[in-house]
């Protein structure tokens, strides 16, 4: 049975009509900018709704903007061991300079510590093979790896753990772990919040994102409820950003996993909100 040119819908006042023949235009317009390549012509109802759904619209919803849909839907790619996607959206990215390599590299890091460094090890690989592939597009020589100096935080471990437990205060809006365990000395306090969280190749909201996907794809509830508590508390995203970040990440992770990140969203905006009216 052939799908109708238009389709009317209720939007819960009006009703509104979609031309499915635009929409479809639209996404794989969307899908070439976003890509960096042209889309095939879809061939599965797999392949016709990423175009009609995906890209016509969530990729083109407001709220977010498309460099932060990009660190979303990498990161879940990447940890749902999606490595073709992983591989179309890295090259999508570098493609529109809307990401740099370095950034990218950035991004590698951060993921590494929220998903391991075997996953990241694939990812890297993967950027490093999308690189070579749009410098060959472009008829370029692929540039060398640029060196990347040492860390910059205090050398004096001492210092070090100091510093990460003042910045896991101010990431997180909890006091910092007591000190003692060597996950948490020389792990988080040390690296993670004395040298990774502060590195300058990526803000904090951007590091927010990945964070977010990261133990979303993990099912970690009780990382899940922390960040997304403390990106709102600490005002780097928005509720409305977080709920628009639900459906973005759902889409690559899966609704089920964005059900529970949803109900996380609603529990912690409600947490703010009394917290804020009691102080």
């Amino acid at each position: 049975m052939s799908q109708p040119a238009e389709t009317t819908v209720s939007n819960g006042t009006d009703p509104v009509t979609i031309d499915h023949e635009q929409r479809r235009r639209d996404g794989l317009a969307r899908y070439a900018e976003i890509m960096g390549v042209p889309h095939p012509a879809p061939q599965s109802p797999r392949t016709a709704t990423l175009i009609d759904f995906v890209f016509a619209e969530i990729w083109s919803r407001p709220v977010l903007t498309r460099r932060e849909r990009r660190f979303i839907s990498l990161t879940c790619a990447a940890a749902t061991d999606s490595l073709s996607t992983l591989a179309d959206l890295l090259y999508g990215a570098l493609a529109s300079d809307e990401m740099s390599y370095a950034e990218l590299g950035e991004w590698v890091l951060h993921y590494a510590v929220y998903c391991g460094w075997g996953k990241a090890e694939t990812a890297e690989r993967i950027l490093d093979e999308q690189w070579q592939r749009l410098h060959r597009a472009r008829g370029e020589l692929v540039p060398p790896r640029p060196e990347h100096p040492q860390t910059t935080v205090p050398e004096d471990q001492e210092l070090r753990k100091q510093g990460g437990e003042q910045e896991f205060r101010d990431t997180n809006f909890v006091p910092s772990p007591a000190r003692g365990v060597p996950y948490y000395d020389d792990g988080i306090l040390n690296f993670v919040f004395g040298d990774m969280w502060k590195r300058p190749g990526l803000s904090r909201r951007d590091r927010r994102w990945i964070t977010l996907a990261c133990v979303g794809v993990d099912d970690t509830v009780g990382p899940i409820r922390s960040h997304v508590y403390s990106a709102m508390k600490g005002g780097d995203i928005s509720y409305e950003e977080m709920r628009e970040m639900v459906l973005q990440f759902a889409a690559y992770a899966g609704w089920p996993k964005g059900s529970l990140m949803q109900q996380t969203v609603d529990e912690e905006h409600t947490r703010v909100v009394t917290e804020g009216s009691q102080s």
